[in-house]
């Protein structure tokens, strides 16, 4: 199922804020001012440096965190601020994550069975046993597991089988959108290909959408819709996967780009990764505003820095 840009955005982001304050004097701004919106469907890569703010945004998007400001809307609802009883249930069932340490996400104590069926308890989405078992067998199936492995501790699987456990735990409980937040970082190559695969998958047979967190842009751009570049907190660029890797404009985006590897050994040999610097660039993150470029292609700076980008 195609992403539907005509319809209305599934989650709305508009001027996030997330700050933590470390002591008296001093407060970390991890977000600031981060705007941006996921359609029915479809999936929305967020990239960046270790640091930049990805997860951070992802947590606050689930509400994991209280936003300092700004405003999120799902679904029709208004989630940025307190919820009731009534929306905060919609949104547990609607919104599901994945998380990166397959490992640390599951309970060590719980067998898979009971891992992947919390959210169907808490739910009361079953009035019997034989009905929550059905379901979860199901959902392993689905994700590539046999329905034995539901008797078995996290312990006994293997990292990818792992991360399966965890997507399926975030599957059963049929949300309208996954926050996926590094959950193939932690694999290897071979294991990452089959993930995001079955993601790709399970998104074609059920039309859910993807918030897409990693710092591996090609796989970034293998899966996604759309993309967003995130640095220092701040959504610098933001356009179609094809937008954002055939003409980038933030040298930012440009430095990332030039990072990856070729695999023809001619063109990897020749390769000059472009060197990017935020103390020594000129450029003022916190006076930029959103310009235009083509079609959904947007890039944060002044006036005077985009002249110089686009030169």
């Amino acid at each position: 199922m195609a992403a539907d840009y005509n319809a209305e955005p599934l989650l709305k982001v508009d001027g996030l804020k997330q700050y933590f304050r470390v002591s008296s004097k001093y407060t970390v701004h991890a977000v600031e001012g981060v705007s941006f919106q996921i359609f029915p469907g479809e999936t929305y890569g967020l990239v960046g440096e270790s640091g930049s703010g990805k997860s951070t945004i992802g947590r606050s998007v689930i509400r994991l965190y209280d936003p300092t400001d700004g405003r999120i809307r799902f679904n029709g609802m208004d989630i940025s601020q307190k919820m009731s009883k009534k929306d905060t249930s919609n949104l547990r069932s609607q919104m599901q994550m994945i998380f990166q340490d397959p490992m640390a996400s599951l309970n060590p104590r719980k067998k898979v069975e009971d891992i992947i069926g919390e959210g169907l308890d808490i739910h009361h989405s079953c009035k019997t046993r034989a009905e929550r078992s059905e379901k979860v067998r199901a959902i392993l199936k689905k994700v590539g597991l046999a329905p034995e492995h539901a008797t078995r501790y996290p312990h006994q699987f293997s990292g990818g089988q792992r991360q399966r456990v965890g997507i399926a735990r975030a599957l059963i409980m049929n949300p309208k959108l996954i926050i996926a937040d590094e959950c193939i970082s932690a694999l290897d190559v071979s294991i990452q290909a089959q993930v995001v695969n079955l993601m790709k998958d399970i998104q074609q047979e059920t039309g859910m959408a993807y918030l897409f967190i990693a710092h591996d842009l090609s796989m970034v751009k293998y899966i996604s819709d759309r993309i967003g570049v995130l640095h220092l907190g701040h959504l610098l660029e933001t356009g179609t996967t094809e937008e954002i890797f055939e003409n980038p404009i933030h040298p930012y985006t440009k430095s990332l780009l030039s990072a990856i590897p070729s695999p023809n050994p001619v063109v990897e040999k020749n390769r000059i990764a472009e060197v990017y610097d935020y103390k020594t660039s000129g450029l003022d993150y916190s006076r930029g505003t959103d310009h235009l470029i083509s079609g959904t292609h947007y890039v944060k700076c002044t006036d005077e820095e985009l002249q110089r980008f686009m030169k």
